[in-house]
């Protein structure tokens, strides 16, 4: 079974669940994954910035990027 009709099957799960408490149960873990997951970001320094920067338009002058149609072909395969 694949990632997208696992997610669908959740989905569908979950709209027909009437176990409140399990619900509060799930609900509070998902809430708790997503701070930690907000808590792991951080913003770039300007100088960390300004390094991606340079080495962004260092690749672009070396011709290490993919055009906007070499992604769309790629991302065509999801």
């Amino acid at each position: 079974m694949d990632f997208q009709t696992r997610k669908k099957n959740l989905i569908t799960y979950l709209a027909k669940l009437q176990d409140e408490i399990f619900f509060d149960k799930l609900e509070k873990y998902i809430l708790k994954r997503e701070n930690e997951h907000r808590s792991e970001l951080k913003p770039f320094t300007i100088n960390e910035l300004i390094i991606r920067i340079e080495e962004s338009e260092l690749d672009f002058k070396n011709g290490r990027f993919k055009s906007q149609e070499d992604l769309e072909k790629t991302s065509s395969n999801w």
